[in-house]
């Protein structure tokens, strides 16, 4: 049966619902991975869009038994691939050297063997023919864990309902990316940013030394577009990643100053970084930036830039960093 493309409902950045509220949402982990919709037309075949609607089922070959989970049952489902870490906590790191391959089999097939994915399942939208868009988040939850869709490479995780603060907290303590709380009345809205879900992720704050810059463009040309940021470590300063966003127009103004009076034609990072275009600068400003999480090589995931810190002197950023790659 003809089952019709669906972009999956995009859950909208906020904050936790008041504790007034609390008993009227449920909380699921936010997870680091691929988004997608999982097609089940009951024919014993198995079709899985990203986001964009682009067919990426080859990429994940071990979801491919799936296809005959639900019998001759059609359904349409809404879930996140990911790859798990040795501490079970999704890696997106890991699960980027998966996605790409969907007309690559054989690639595929490899690298499925050496790092699996795995599908978690957290709402139904069609099922045996019948839209379930309407319906609310409760009843469709109901139907969802009604298929029990627990396998070798795929599961139907419990979602909380009420008990939002201790939730989030329980994220926090193990490392996990956040929380996405969801209305129990809200119904299922493709493609549409609403606040019927919330996402609240979680950041980290640390204290970088910026030793460089990239020149912005278009209206921020002359002014820094990214600065680059290290931190200390093992008597050297390591660069962890480019910061692009978090300023107003004033600190932007203020930082682009402070960087022309530091100017340096000496990369101050050990070892020099490959960021083509870069302007470096004497490493003697200290930054706080946000973050989610950090990559395998120590390097910052989506950094957000949050104050200048001159208060504190460059070696104050000191960082327990991996050792560089043999």
């Amino acid at each position: 049966m003809h089952q019709p493309l669906t972009p999956p409902f995009p859950p909208t950045p906020g904050d936790a619902p008041p504790p007034g509220q609390d008993p009227r949402w449920a909380y699921e982990t936010k997870q680091d991975g691929q988004r997608v919709v999982v097609y089940l037309p009951g024919d014993g075949s198995v079709l899985l869009r990203a986001r964009s609607g682009q067919d990426i089922t080859g990429a994940y070959p071990e979801l491919a038994p799936l296809a005959t989970a639900l019998g001759a049952t059609s359904a349409v489902l809404d879930g996140e691939v990911l790859v798990l870490d040795e501490q079970g906590r999704a890696d997106f790191q890991l699960l980027q050297s998966r996605m790409g391959l969907a007309h690559a089999p054989g690639r595929a097939a490899h690298r499925a063997a050496r790092v699996p994915a795995h599908l978690v399942l957290f709402d139904a939208l069609h099922l045996a023919g019948e839209s379930l868009l309407r319906l609310p988040y409760t009843a469709r939850r109901d139907r969802l864990t009604g298929l029990g869709l627990n396998g070798p490479s795929w599961s139907t995780p419990a979602a909380l309902v009420g008990h939002g603060e201790q939730a989030l907290r329980a994220t926090r303590e193990h490392g996990l990316e956040g929380l996405v709380c969801k209305r129990l009345d809200s119904v299922y809205e493709p493609g549409v940013r609403s606040r019927a879900w919330v996402k609240i992720r979680n950041m980290r704050g640390e204290d970088v030394v910026v030793g460089g810059w990239l020149p912005g463009k278009g209206r921020l040309t002359g002014l820094p577009g990214a600065v680059l940021v290290g931190q200390r470590a093992a008597g050297r300063l390591r660069y962890v990643g480019g910061v692009g966003t978090g300023w107003n127009a004033a600190e932007r103004d203020e930082l682009a100053a402070l960087l022309r009076a530091a100017a340096s034609d000496v990369c101050p990072f050990d070892p020099v970084p490959p960021v083509p275009g870069a302007r470096w600068v004497v490493p003697r400003l200290v930054g706080e930036v946000r973050y989610s999480a950090r990559t395998r090589e120590g390097m910052l995931r989506q950094p957000s830039w949050l104050r200048l810190r001159p208060d504190l002197a460059p070696e104050d950023s000191a960082a327990d960093l991996p050792d560089d790659p043999v």
